[in-house]
């Protein structure tokens, strides 16, 4: 299916270059809901309904960051992740639905940077966009020639724990962990400061933009994820500490 949103302004400098986000989607309400929301906040948008045809149009003409809908005929968006990744490396968000945490599990192994959940907050979608945009972009500037990422102080080291920023990598006793951008970044806050116990607000601020309301449940289910995740490559993780009434915090394990 072809681009069906005509070119928009952009929103700030006159002369600074528009981001383009693909939106994968069989639900034409969702793509234009969020094609007009995204629009709203200077990214140009390309919006597809197939996935064979979002899949030849993203290796032609890569955009910046696309937006798969998991659940899609004839070719879902884990089918199409996996073929996309087969040539591209491009950064790609899943929505899902609230039943779909397999699915979630296998899209990120598949190499999607992160998910979110249907119904979702188009505010929180636009600020999941631009922290995953300003991590690719980091990645890209700290580039060598050879288009290899250069060793930084993105990396973290606690313990059994390594995280790596740019790459957006996790390794637990050296074994992958794969994580969500908002879960990567509550993770970074608890392990930056190792034994400090990080309160709720905190973690929030950490991992969402200041336009985003969450309430404090939502941190409580990310970190029941990231103890599920970890608990997968080992069965006694346990350096994620609950301290009740205070927040959380890391210890190097």
């Amino acid at each position: 299916m072809p681009d069906l949103t005509p070119p928009q302004p952009t929103k700030g400098k006159p002369d600074a270059p528009q981001q383009v986000i693909a939106l994968v989607d069989d639900d034409r309400n969702i793509l234009t809901t969020v094609s007009i929301a995204l629009q709203a906040e200077g990214f140009a948008t390309r919006v597809y309904s197939d996935g064979a045809a979002a899949l030849k149009a993203l290796l032609e003409n890569p955009p910046d960051l696309a937006v798969f809908d998991i659940k899609m005929p004839q070719m879902d968006g884990l089918e199409l992740l996996q073929k996309l990744r087969e040539r591209s490396e491009l950064p790609v968000i899943f929505l899902t639905s609230k039943d779909e945490e397999p699915d979630e599990a296998l899209g990120l192994a598949l190499g999607a940077d992160d998910y979110i959940a249907k119904p979702f907050s188009q505010r929180l979608l636009t600020a999941r966009i631009r922290a995953i945009l300003r991590r690719s972009e980091l990645v890209h500037s700290t580039s060598d020639p050879a288009g290899e990422a250069t060793e930084s102080s993105e990396s973290l080291r606690r313990g059994r724990l390594e995280m790596d920023a740019l790459r957006h990598q996790v390794l637990w006793d050296g074994k992958p962990v794969s994580l969500t951008v908002t879960e990567f970044l509550i993770l970074e806050a608890l392990a930056s400061r190792s034994g400090l116990i990080k309160s709720r607000n905190q973690l929030m601020d950490a991992a969402y933009s200041d336009d985003v309301f969450v309430d404090d449940r939502t941190i409580d289910s990310h970190i029941k994820r990231l103890r599920r995740k970890f608990r997968v490559v080992d069965k006694d993780f346990a350096a994620i500490e609950t301290l009740y009434g205070a927040g959380y915090s890391f210890t190097d394990g």
